[in-house]
């Protein structure tokens, strides 16, 4: 097998999973907060206690992945335009 072969087999193969980890799992962990839903901030004797809810997620601690983003958007583009 060529090596453009296996590249464009390792890609599909990425591809691939990539998008069932989009149908299993549509949302992620926020980037900004990790996670908690809510930022995480140190007192004055250095104790970490909890922030303001995060903005990004509004406090859900959730975010929808990219690849889930774009099946939903087009799956009401097409839902939209067979109407």
């Amino acid at each position: 097998m060529s090596s453009l072969g296996a590249a464009i087999a390792l890609a599909l193969l990425a591809t691939l999973g990539y998008a069932a980890l989009c149908a299993l799992s549509p949302y992620g962990a926020c980037r900004r907060c990790g996670g908690f839903g809510f930022m995480i901030r140190q007192n004055r004797r250095g104790r970490i206690v909890r922030g303001r809810e995060c903005r990004r997620c509004r406090g859900y601690g959730q975010r929808i992945r990219i690849g889930r983003h774009l099946y939903n958007a087009a799956t009401r583009l097409h839902r939209e335009g067979t109407r």
